[in-house]
């Protein structure tokens, strides 16, 4: 068994589907949780909140966001860190493929 997880190139790992969204666990454990995501254009994670602190990693595309009361613009290398219970939501304005890390 691995103790740990590789992928050489998130962006190319991860399919675009069609219609929806696609979501991949990468890695799971006592401390972490890791899931890719793969969103069709003009998909999207309504308002919601975390119990935990996270990670969004975005990797290829282009995004509406919203964090608490904010909208703003995310594109391949946007980095956010999330607090527990920060309301968030995720439109895709174009085929995107983001990395979620949950920090348990």
């Amino acid at each position: 068994m691995s103790a740990y997880t590789f992928i050489a190139d998130l962006g190319e790992e991860i399919a675009i589907p069609e219609n929806g969204i696609l979501s991949r666990t990468l890695q799971n454990d006592d401390r972490s949780k890791v899931v890719a995501f793969g969103f069709a254009p003009g998909q999207e994670l309504s308002a919601h909140t975390a119990p935990m602190p996270a990670v969004l990693y975005f990797v290829r595309g282009e995004a509406e966001l919203r964090l608490g009361e904010d909208q703003l613009e995310a594109k391949a290398g946007t980095v956010v860190h999330m607090p527990p219970q920060l309301e968030h939501g995720i439109r895709a304005k174009s085929p995107l493929v983001m990395l979620l890390v949950l920090i348990k």
